[in-house]
């Protein structure tokens, strides 16, 4: 039996200028000394993304294959996996805020990443575009902007994703439905007797088989216990996705996928039989259908472990934690806020004020 092969990334980098540590710089393919100015350029891997064979995975031998070994801290207060680098000596969760110690570190394998999105917005940006959102909030209490608001706190964090690529067969049997109307009088409210146009549909046996390819089926690799990202900014552009190379991570935290690569794939074919469903229904046709069965059948399925960039940010505002989230791509922003209890009590009473004149002035 073929031994499994374990590798050893280094995922930090010393300047040769003056010895600091170098870091990716967003929206490059660099990574730059921040003391020195030195940058080196981050080798294109020419053979392309890495996509693996899936059933040689799904064993306990393959799983160990392409796989290197990371230095990981839980966090005990939300349950987060992140990577710390050697450098570090404390830092704090990206979810909670709360304080990580570098010697309560331990060794973990994972599965190699096939590819990264690299950061197109470095923190300053991500910052400023968090400092708008807040000015734009309403109902926002007024000294929001004087909470502990660090941009120290705010991290770039790579997210753990399972793709999925399969050839997708399926046969069904289904029915096709068109509509047609009939005229029919009927009384309306007023008591009138009124024409109305009346839609039915009439249903026909259909079936047939359906082919194609499913590519990159994207399904989250962690649970993200506490500080889920929001679905609003879990959009990425997967056309700029890297052949991986650990210099796109230097300087950021990278979560460690929490989601085994079994479950993850258990959720991919849940979603390719969504996908097979809507090729079934596009294959009858007709205004509307009905698909009564269908047998669904993935061959030459492959998987890769990415990394998806975003920036996270744990605050708080009157002893209460609040999460935000940037896209590290796109810079779409969401996340959770106070409100000022005053400011919405007397903006309500204001509008009943308003509403009282105008019924008074209205009877005159």
């Amino acid at each position: 039996m073929e031994e499994p092969t374990i590798q050893k990334t280094e995922l930090k980098k010393a300047c040769v200028n003056c010895g600091a540590e170098l870091k990716y710089k967003p929206g490059t393919t660099s990574i730059t000394c921040e003391y020195c100015g030195h940058s080196e350029t981050i080798p294109v891997d020419e053979s392309g993304f890495k996509e693996l064979e899936l059933y040689p995975y799904l064993q306990e031998m393959g799983s160990q294959k392409h796989s290197e070994e990371i230095s990981m801290l839980h966090c005990k207060n939300c349950g987060a996996d992140q990577h710390v680098e050697e450098n570090y000596k404390s830092l704090h969760c990206v979810y909670c805020g709360q304080p990580l110690v570098i010697e309560d570190a331990y060794k973990e394998n994972w599965i190699l990443p096939g590819a990264v999105l690299p950061f197109q917005i470095d923190k300053k940006e991500s910052f400023r575009i968090f400092q708008k959102w807040v000015k734009g909030l309403w109902f926002a209490p007024n000294n929001l902007k004087k909470a502990a608001l660090d941009p120290q706190y705010t991290k770039g964090l790579y997210l753990p994703y399972w793709t999925f690529d399969a050839q997708l067969f399926a046969s069904y049997t289904g029915q096709r439905g068109e509509y047609y109307y009939e005229t029919r009088r009927v009384r309306n409210a007023n008591g009138k007797m009124v024409t109305q146009q009346v839609r039915k549909t009439r249903w026909y046996p259909a079936s047939g088989q359906v082919s194609g390819f499913v590519d990159d089926t994207l399904i989250k690799a962690s649970h993200q216990k506490s500080g889920r990202i929001p679905g609003k900014i879990a959009y990425w552009n997967l056309k700029k996705l890297q052949p991986f190379d650990s210099g796109f991570l230097s300087g950021f935290v990278t979560e460690k996928y929490t989601i085994p690569l079994k479950e993850g794939h258990l959720h991919s074919k849940e979603v390719a039989r969504d996908i097979a469903t809507r090729w079934c229904k596009q294959d009858i046709g007709g205004d509307t259908q009905r698909v009564l069965s269908m047998d669904m059948q993935l061959s030459e399925e492959t998987f890769k472990h990415i990394l998806l960039p975003v920036y996270v940010s744990a605050y708080r505002y009157s002893g209460k934690q609040y999460n935000f989230f940037i896209n590290g791509e796109n810079g779409q922003i969401s996340g959770s806020r106070p409100y000022s209890f005053w400011k919405i009590f007397f903006a309500v009473l204001f509008g009943l004020i308003i509403i009282g004149v105008i019924v008074f002035l209205s009877k005159k």
